[in-house]
């Protein structure tokens, strides 16, 4: 028998440390690991490794979802076989609602294919029963095996809480958009959207806000349309001034020599009024922005009106003061005395002749009806389809101190502005524009207004009136927010003629096009009345990283062999690496 060498006992030592330091590694590694899943138990944190952080939901979200008492549902109905965008916009969608679940154990949800269904009597009924629902359905040219076929689709959900539905769109529509864009814009907004379905269902008390009335404002039935879209989110009522130091405030007595002021109302809409405004109306209003009230001014300069066009070819558009332009001034902007022209407007049916008994009408675009876009990213217009004007005006900065200004809403490149008296005339239609003309470009019509606000009657007013406790002068605001459009009409729905029921805001019924009047209002007062931040999520960009499509097809082999070479010879170069790591641990060298 051979006694072991000192060579091999050697051997057997070092396979024996290399046995305990490979145990001890694998004890000390699930050691780690339950030690971190431990841990995980009772911290929850979540990374989000994209560039734009669309996977972050905001703390108001995250708040909203950790107040939830019972379970919420989502019906998605974005099941099916769609094109590629359309799956991708699916996909974000689940990929969201999972962010959502991850922080309430309330959520759910399911995706619902709504044309299963092999009878067409049975499809029809799901699809009649998603309208009455609220979805707006969408219609597709789909190819398939070199056919072309339409398929209606519901790109959206009905989100269920507590025996309360709303409805859930989740495909934008935009105007002048590419697909591309519309439904990237649409993935964008889906955090807003969602969370915003959800306040609708969980809000168990609404802000009040109040329109304006006793100046001639818009009628009821014109803005019927805008106070059932608020109605969701506010409990909107009427209020008449009528000198009333108390119409928007509240006084509570704390002792015989004092008051406490507050606001009624989270915000007020004064929308097109006609009539003058006496010095006691603008001091209520005044008051009321320095304890902090919000207030969405939409007034008209300038009067123009389309009735007039009804009898006649032409009509004059002159300037029209109610008593406000110099409180306005006051706060931080001037309203001009002009109209706006842009070659970017909304089109309008001219009756061009007859065909048996039936008029026959041609769309020609009315210049004085322009189609305003984003002046801003603004969450209140970041991705709202074009906003419908009707003679809108253009609003002018004023150097006022501590009041910062934002452009909400202006004209396209191709635009101009008139000044008053303006001449209307139909017969515009009949020539072909001078582009020449129409070179301003984004003017402004919509402007949002911050900051601390100095009064309109300070030093303007005789002290017994200023120190009178009872009214409770104040010369300077609280930090507060106003918006002020140049277009009385920008909230006006329209009427159908002859039964005279209201449309929906925004909505053209000679086009039947949808427009976003309505998302900018709901937008507008959200973010003035908004304390969660809920509005800041729509400033979240996505970037759209398309596929540059005749780069790839120039170089189609070169990509192709990119891809199927390079990873193999990444693997490759690592295991001879690995290798030749491995031949130099483990050869002995013998002296």
């Amino acid at each position: 028998m051979v006694a072991p060498t000192r060579y091999t006992r050697n051997m057997n030592s070092k396979k024996k440390n290399i046995q305990q330091q490979n145990i001890l590694k694998l004890v000390l590694g699930l050691t780690i690991l339950m030690a971190v899943n431990m841990i995980g138990s009772y911290f929850f944190m979540r990374f989000d490794l994209s560039s734009e952080k669309r996977y972050t939901l905001s703390r108001s979200t995250k708040a909203m979802l950790r107040n939830l008492d019972d379970y919420m549902t989502f019906n998605v109905y974005l099941e099916g076989d769609f094109p590629a965008g359309f799956k991708r916009l699916r996909n974000s969608t689940r990929e969201m609602l999972d962010e959502f679940r991850a922080y309430s154990n309330f959520v759910q949800y399911e995706f619902i294919n709504p044309a299963t269904s092999e009878d067409m009597n049975e499809r029809k009924a799901i699809q009649e029963e998603l309208v009455r629902e609220g979805l707006n359905p969408t219609q597709l040219n789909v190819s398939t095996t070199g056919e072309r076929r339409q398929q209606i689709i519901f790109p959206g959900a009905v989100v269920e809480y507590k025996q309360k539905k709303t409805p859930l769109q989740l495909l934008a529509s935009q105007i002048g958009q590419t697909p591309e864009t519309v439904l990237n814009n649409s993935i964008q907004d889906l955090e807003y959207n969602i969370s915003s379905a959800i306040r609708r269902l969980t809000a168990t008390s609404k802000p009040n806000i109040a329109f304006i009335q006793g100046h001639s404002e818009l009628k009821p039935l014109q803005i019927a349309a805008a106070r059932e879209a608020l109605s969701e989110y506010y409990t909107v009522e009427l209020a008449t001034l009528e000198g009333k130091l108390n119409s928007l405030t509240s006084r509570t007595e704390i002792d015989s020599l004092n008051y406490s002021i507050t606001n009624s109302f989270a915000a007020i809409i004064i929308a097109k009024p006609l009539t003058f405004f006496d010095e006691k109306d603008k001091f209520i209003i005044d008051q009321y922005i320095m304890r902090g009230g919000k207030v969405l001014w939409l007034i008209d300069p300038v009067f123009a009106s389309m009735d007039s066009l009804q009898n006649a070819d032409q009509t004059v558009g002159i300037s029209y003061d109610v008593n406000l332009r110099d409180q306005l001034f006051r706060y931080g902007v001037k309203l001009n005395s002009n109209l706006v022209m842009d070659l970017n407007s909304v089109p309008i049916p001219i009756v061009t002749g007859t065909l048996g008994n039936q008029p026959q009408y041609t769309f020609y675009p009315w210049y004085f009806f322009p189609l305003l876009n984003a002046g801003s990213n603004h969450p209140i217009v970041n991705n709202i389809n074009g906003v419908m004007g009707h003679f809108s005006s253009t609003i002018e900065m004023v150097d006022v101190p501590g009041i910062e200004k934002t452009i909400l809403l202006s004209t396209s490149q191709y635009s101009r502005a008139v000044n008053t008296p303006v001449l209307i005339s139909l017969e515009i239609l009949k020539e072909e524009p001078d582009e020449t003309l129409f070179n301003s470009a984004h003017l402004p019509v919509a402007v949002l207004l911050e900051g601390e606000f100095r009064s309109l009657y300070n030093n303007r007013i005789p002290p017994e009136i200023s120190e009178d406790r009872g009214i409770g002068f104040l010369d300077q605001s609280q930090p507060t927010a106003m918006i002020v459009v140049a277009d009385g009409d920008m909230i006006r729905n329209q009427v159908h003629f002859s039964q005279g029921f209201p449309f929906p805001l925004g909505y053209d019924q000679f086009t039947r096009q949808q427009y976003g009047n309505k998302e900018f209002l709901l937008n507008a007062i959200n973010y003035l009345t908004d304390d969660s931040g809920l509005i800041s999520v729509r400033s979240r960009e996505v970037t759209l990283r398309s596929l540059d499509r005749v780069r790839a097809q120039k170089n189609k082999i070169l990509w192709q062999l990119g891809n199927t070479l390079v990873p193999i010879l990444i693997i490759v170069v690592i295991g001879i690496i690995l290798q030749a790591i491995r031949k130099r641990k483990y050869t002995v060298r013998v002296s």
